[in-house]
Order: structure tokens, then C-alpha cells, then sequence
């Protein structure tokens, strides 16, 4: 019987010992992806969620931070406002240590308050000079404000190719209204004309009406602030109309699909940004995006899936120089650098989480749909 019984205890043991190792594994380190999957902008959402999969997957094979692995939580904010702030609280309910997105402003700034409250890292993509007005200390962009992106178009439009009849495009979003209205107070202080300032739609497809009354003014550039879906459609239609004027685009029309929806129109359009994939000369990036190209079998969409991923390579960075997930440490680390090495080039995050040392450049589209830096000039 005192066999049976030790025997029994012995096989309880063997049984509990592995179920105890199993409760004794360190969970892992989530990190959020909020961005746009599904919708209009889904092409740069799944860029983002790539990139942000492939780094972990990278840091993983090298076992992980602080002896853990990396999770990676997705949501899809379809880069809608509403959707934004249901992504914002499923990911906080997640565990997250940081988010990485979104890609449009306005969903960012619906979920900016939310990551606040919570303590989540929050870096993103959005622009608008509101998601740094409000001071909260987990917000950090991966690109530069439209404050910075409106002094250098509007110089680059009046004082290098001397446009002298602008006309400005927006939709009502408030990253293009916001990089609208910037771009416009830029012109007008380098004493530039702005002859007249639309408002479209974003995805009515049929921008004709507003291009035929444009085209009465008889602009010489068309700046338009928006996303790149409907930059193409409105480069396109212009040509249908006979408008001469020069496209010029801000940074949301840098992305493929620019010369895939505008076709043989897209040649000759100006779209401001800072460099893209291709031209960046940095080894990491040139790294990266081989690795993207050989995992993926295609190219980074645009160079936002490469902020975001010098969003995500920041946050691993600082988990691993602070040893910690705690996220006063990681905060204060990542304001405090004195120089980050990115995909993107080197740059710092100010005391806002302003993204500092992001240089500009004009890209002209090429008729094969590539991408040429005509401002400035090489060398």
C-alpha cells in the first residue's frame, strides 16, 4: 500500500513539474500595431504591420529582450477616428508596452489620449501639429510635423521654381487641413500668390468639378495636402482636363500605388517628403529592406513603413539599454537620446516627442513610376 501510495505521489510530481517550468516561462513583451489594414490607406497599414513582424521576428531569433519574446498585437483602425479609439482600448486591455501607429492623423489623435492615460508608448506617423500641443510625454513621431514639411515646400514653390499662381488642395481630415493651411501661411509669408485654397472630399473619386474651376484660374502648381489615393485620381484628372499646372503633393502622396492609380499621368508630379526607401544611403536601411524584399517578395510600400520601423527598432532599443518595460524609464530614455541612429537617418525626439533632424527633399515621378530627387540637387 505505502508502494502505491508513494508511486502515486511520485507520478503527481512528474506530472506537476512540467506544468510548474510551463507557469515559470516569462510572458512576453507585447508591442501593438494600430494602423490602417482594411480601407483606403491599407496598402502603407500593411506595410506597417510587416515591418513591425519582421523586426520582432529578427530580435526574437537572437532570443528575445530580458530573456523574453516579443509579441506582436494588431489592430486595425481602418485610419478612422472611431475605429482609432476601439483599437486604442483593445490594446491597452492587451498588455501592450508600446504601440507603433497609426499612419493618419486623425485616427492618432483619437487614440493619443487613451495611450496617455494607460502610460503606453504611442509612436506614429501623424503629423498634425495638435498630437504635439497636448504634452503628453508617451507620444513620439516618426515623422517630422507638418509645421517642418510646410516651411520647406512652401520655400521650395516660390523661391526655387518661383511659382507665381498657387492653388491649394485639401480634404477636410485635419492632417491635410493642418498641412494645408501651413504650407499656405508659408507661401503667403515668402510672399508667394495662393490664387485659391479647395476643399475636396476624400474618396468621392470625381474631383473634376473643383479642377474645372481651378483651371479658370489659370494656376501654375497645384499644391494638395491629402492622401496619395486620392493625389493620383486628382493628377489624373487633370490631365483629362488640360490643367498645366504642376502637381505638388505632400508627404501622404508617397507611396506605390501613386503611379498605379494615376497611370502615365503620375509622370512629372512633385511630391514632398523626406528620402524614400530607395534612396536612402544607410546600410540598416538598405538592409532592411532586403530583408523585407526576401521575406514579403515586394518592396516597402513608402518610406513611412521605414519611420514606423525605426518607431519599433527605438522601443526595443530602450527596453534593452534600460533592461526594464517600465514605462517611466522607456519614456524618459527615448527623450533623452542623444542621437538615434534609423533607418531614416539620425534623429532625436524633443521634450514634445517631436521627431528633430528629418531633411526634406522634392521628388519628381518618373514615367516608369520611380521616384527622382530634383531638390535638392546631388551633391
Amino acid at each position: 500500500m505505502l508502494r502505491k501510495i508513494g508511486t502515486s505521489v511520485a507520478a503527481l510530481l512528474a506530472l506537476a513539474v512540467p506544468g510548474a517550468a510551463a507557469m515559470a516561462a516569462p510572458s512576453p513583451i507585447k508591442i501593438g500595431v494600430q494602423a490602417p489594414i482594411t480601407g483606403a490607406y491599407a496598402v502603407e497599414g500593411q506595410g506597417i504591420e510587416k515591418a513591425v513582424k519582421l523586426l520582432a521576428e529578427e530580435q526574437n531569433s537572437k532570443g528575445g529582450l530580458l530573456g523574453r519574446q516579443i509579441e506582436v498585437k494588431v489592430c486595425d483602425d481602418q485610419g478612422q477616428a472611431a475605429q482609432a479609439a476601439i483599437c486604442a482600448r483593445q490594446l491597452v486591455n492587451d498588455g501592450v508596452v508600446a504601440v507603433i501607429g497609426s499612419y493618419t492623423s486623425g485616427a492618432a489623435l483619437a487614440a493619443e489620449p487613451i495611450y496617455a492615460r494607460a502610460n503606453v508608448i504611442q509612436t506614429s506617423d501623424g503629423t498634425s501639429n495638435k498630437l504635439l500641443a497636448r504634452g503628453y510625454k508617451t507620444w513620439f513621431g516618426n515623422a517630422a510635423p507638418n509645421s517642418a514639411e510646410a516651411r520647406f515646400t512652401a520655400d521650395y514653390m516660390v523661391n526655387v521654381r518661383k511659382f507665381k499662381r498657387i492653388a491649394v488642395v485639401t480634404d477636410h481630415s485635419s492632417f491635410a487641413t493642418g498641412l494645408a493651411d501651413a504650407v499656405e501661411a508659408n507661401i503667403k509669408s515668402d510672399h508667394g500668390n495662393v490664387i485659391d485654397k479647395a476643399y475636396i472630399n476624400a474618396g468621392s473619386q470625381n474631383f473634376t468639378p473643383v479642377l474645372t474651376q481651378l483651371k479658370s484660374l489659370n494656376p501654375d502648381a497645384v499644391y494638395f495636402s491629402g492622401y496619395y489615393s486620392d493625389g493620383a485620381l486628382i493628377k489624373a484628372q487633370m490631365a483629362q482636363l488640360g490643367v498645366k499646372a504642376v502637381f505638388v503633393g505632400g508627404d501622404a502622396n508617397q507611396n506605390v500605388d501613386f503611379g498605379k492609380i494615376a497611370g502615365t499621368a503620375a509622370a512629372g508630379a512633385i511630391i514632398i517628403n523626406v528620402p524614400g526607401p530607395e534612396q536612402l544611403p544607410y546600410p540598416a536601411a538598405k538592409a532592411f529592406v532586403a530583408a523585407y524584399q526576401a521575406k514579403y517578395n515586394q518592396a516597402p510600400p513608402s518610406v513611412f513603413t521605414l519611420t514606423n520601423a525605426d518607431g519599433m527598432r527605438a522601443v526595443l532599443q530602450a527596453i534593452e539599454k534600460t533592461n526594464s518595460v517600465n514605462p517611466g524609464k522607456l519614456e524618459h530614455y527615448l527623450h533623452n537620446m542623444k542621437q538615434f541612429d534609423g533607418l531614416t537617418g539620425s534623429f532625436v525626439w524633443n521634450a514634445k516627442g517631436e521627431r528633430v533632424g528629418s531633411p526634406f527633399t522634392a521628388f519628381e515621378v518618373q514615367a516608369d513610376g520611380s521616384y527622382k530627387i530634383v531638390y535638392p540637387a546631388a551633391g
